[in-house]
């Protein structure tokens, strides 16, 4: 055996923990989806005990697989211990339950078919469950924090469509879910994060948010931070250069991951 053969065998079995590690599950949802859904989960490679877990959301024409494209997304659960599920939003779901009849119910998948199947499955710690996700996954986690706030020890959105006012979707993938936009349109209010940061009042829940400066969805973060600030809201946010992209994602992610994980260590 040469040594290159012996270098290749060594790299491949000091691997095989983290891929072995990684699992995608399907998830047929004919009635609220009316398609199948794509699952990849993401195991510290040791568990003992239950276990808490980061439900991380990818933005507007991306998939399940995205963020890990974006971050590894396994040394995350190796160095935090967190399970890590990426659901495929179907690329332009917006996370939400649509009174359109047509479209899917996203929403009521999550909560009735994804979080139990993961909950069945892995050794989920429920008090210590985590939901963060960028640009259209930064709206459904703030959107599914505020909506269930029982549901979640925190949340978290980096580039979030905090305002779907501002959102560049607003008269396409928004529309055919919500209605036409226009001012007169409440949708695009009550289904805005911003406008439901009432509910988190009183609650001890971690929550952290960070839009690039250069980022044209700035001002959505901005308001946000005003609002939690007007309620006497606990949260983290981060304002730095950058902008739209996966470029900026890839490195505000893991401090997503740091802050859910101190909040933890503060709870004991």
């Amino acid at each position: 055996m040469t040594r290159l053969v012996q270098r290749i065998l060594l790299l491949f079995f000091l691997g095989a923990p983290s891929l072995f590690a990684q699992e995608i599950l399907t998830i047929h949802s004919p009635k609220n989806l009316k398609q199948t859904d794509s699952v990849l989960v993401f195991k510290p490679k040791q568990i003992s005990g239950q276990t808490p877990l980061v439900y991380l959301l990818h933005g507007h024409n991306a998939n399940y697989r995205s963020w890990s494209k974006l971050a590894d997304l396994q040394a995350l659960a190796n160095q935090y211990h967190f399970i890590i599920v990426c659901p495929d939003g179907l690329k332009k779901s917006w996370y939400l339950n649509s009174p359109n009849p047509d479209s899917t119910q996203y929403e009521r998948f999550f909560l009735e078919e994804l979080m139990p199947a993961i909950n069945k499955k892995y050794p989920v710690d429920t008090q210590r469950v985590f939901v963060t996700g960028a640009s259209m996954g930064g709206f459904g986690a703030m959107w599914l924090m505020t909506k269930y706030p029982h549901l979640f020890a925190g949340a978290g959105s980096t580039s979030g469509v905090l305002n779907l006012r501002y959102s560049a979707f607003r008269k396409t993938t928004i529309a055919y879910l919500l209605g036409t936009y226009d001012d007169k349109n409440p949708l695009y209010d009550e289904f805005s994060p911003v406008n439901r940061l009432s509910a988190l009042q009183g609650q001890n829940k971690a929550l952290i948010f960070d839009t690039g400066t250069e980022d044209y969805l700035y001002i959505t973060s901005k308001q946000f931070r005003q609002k939690c600030d007007d309620l006497k809201i606990k949260a983290t946010y981060i304002a730095q250069p950058g902008g739209h992209t996966g470029g900026y994602w890839s490195k505000t992610i893991p401090k997503h991951f740091e802050f859910f994980a101190e909040h933890l260590k503060n709870q004991k």
